[in-house]
C-alpha cells in the first residue's frame, strides 16, 4: 500500500504562506533544490487542493520556471497530479486529474494502487480534510528560520489534538530544519 505524506515548508512562529499568499520567505539554495528533486523522484502523485493547484499551474509550465529551476520544473509538469476542488470545471496542466466528490473512497483507491508514494504540496485545507479522515501517514514540515508575525497557519482547521511522533531530522546549511512526523496511533 502506498504512503500519503504531506510536504509543507513553515516559518519558525508556524505559517506556510504570509498575508497575500506570501512565500518569499522560502529559504530556497541548491541544498534544498536536490532535496526537491530526490524527493519529488520518490512520488508518484502529488495531491492539491484548487488554490495550490491553480498557484503551482500557473508557476512550473512556464520558461521562467524553466529557466530558473528546469529539474524541478520539469518533475513538477510531467508527474501525475490530482486536483480535489467541488469549483473547478477543468484541470489543464499535463498530468492533471480533477476530483469533485468523495475524497476518501478515492485517496483509498490511490493508497491501494501499485507505484511510489503519494505527496500533499501546500494544500492546508486539502490537507486539513486528509488529516480528519485519517488518510496522512507522515507529514515533513521544513522549519525556515525566520519570522514573519502573521499570514496563513498550516495546520488552521485542526479541530480536535493530533499527537505525532517524530521519526526523522535533517538540518540543512541554510538553517532549514526538516521534520518527519507520523500519526501517533496509541
Amino acid at each position: 500500500m502506498r504512503k500519503l505524506f504531506a510536504f509543507n515548508m513553515v516559518t519558525l512562529d508556524g505559517f506556510f504562506e504570509g498575508p497575500n499568499r506570501d512565500i518569499s520567505w522560502h529559504n530556497v539554495d541548491d541544498e534544498f533544490n536536490q532535496f526537491a528533486v530526490e524527493q519529488a523522484n520518490a512520488v508518484g502523485a502529488i495531491l492539491f487542493g484548487r488554490v495550490t493547484y491553480e498557484l503551482m499551474a500557473s508557476y512550473w509550465p512556464t520558461p521562467a520556471a524553466q529557466s530558473d529551476d528546469p529539474m524541478v520544473a520539469n518533475l513538477m509538469n510531467t508527474l501525475p497530479k490530482v486536483v480535489f476542488s467541488r469549483t473547478l470545471e477543468r484541470a489543464d496542466w499535463d498530468n492533471t486529474r480533477l476530483i469533485k466528490d468523495n475524497v476518501a473512497e478515492e485517496v483509498l483507491k490511490m493508497k491501494q494502487e501499485p507505484g511510489n508514494d503519494l505527496a500533499v504540496f501546500g494544500s492546508a485545507n486539502l490537507l486539513s480534510s486528509l488529516m480528519q479522515m485519517n488518510l496522512v501517514d507522515e507529514h515533513r514540515v521544513m522549519v525556515n528560520p525566520v519570522l514573519i508575525g502573521s499570514g496563513t497557519p498550516l495546520f488552521r482547521n485542526i479541530d480536535q489534538k493530533v499527537n505525532l511522533k517524530l521519526v526523522k531530522t535533517r538540518t540543512f546549511k541554510s538553517g532549514n530544519m526538516l521534520l518527519y512526523y507520523q500519526p501517533d496511533k496509541k
